[in-house]
């Protein structure tokens, strides 16, 4: 018996130890980029409740890329949501100055509104 063999599907096997020809299949290779938290939040989402969009993502090599892609576009969101919240609710540095309790308080407000906001509009669609 061949070791290897050609299929006519284009597919090429390999004899295995039991007798028995076993396709030759790889996953394609993947360009590594950093994942923060919204883009492993994002991975624990498709897996838990998107299995066909994860599996197709990982069979395309395309599941990194998509998770540090959704990570920016949170971190870039949650700049833009922070800033336009603080100019609505009038969170300024004078404010800073004058009450830093009411600075904090305000701000890890407007923080979690933005965040809230990022993840639903993002990782949880």
């Amino acid at each position: 018996m061949e070791k290897h063999i050609m299929g006519e599907n284009g597919i090429s096997y390999t004899l295995g130890e039991d007798g028995l020809y076993y396709p030759d299949l790889y996953l394609p290779e993947e360009t590594e980029y950093p994942i923060g938290k919204y883009g492993m939040l994002r991975k624990t989402y498709l897996k838990d409740h998107r299995k066909g969009l994860y599996l197709e993502l990982v069979l395309a090599g395309k599941l990194n890329e998509h998770l540090h892609q959704t990570d920016e576009e949170c971190n870039q969101m949650m700049d833009r949501l922070v800033e336009q919240m603080k100019e609505v609710h009038g969170v300024t540095e004078e404010l800073k100055m004058q009450d830093q309790m009411a600075w904090v308080g305000k701000m890890n407000n407007i923080r979690a509104c933005a965040e809230e906001i990022a993840l639903n509009k993002i990782v949880y669609r």
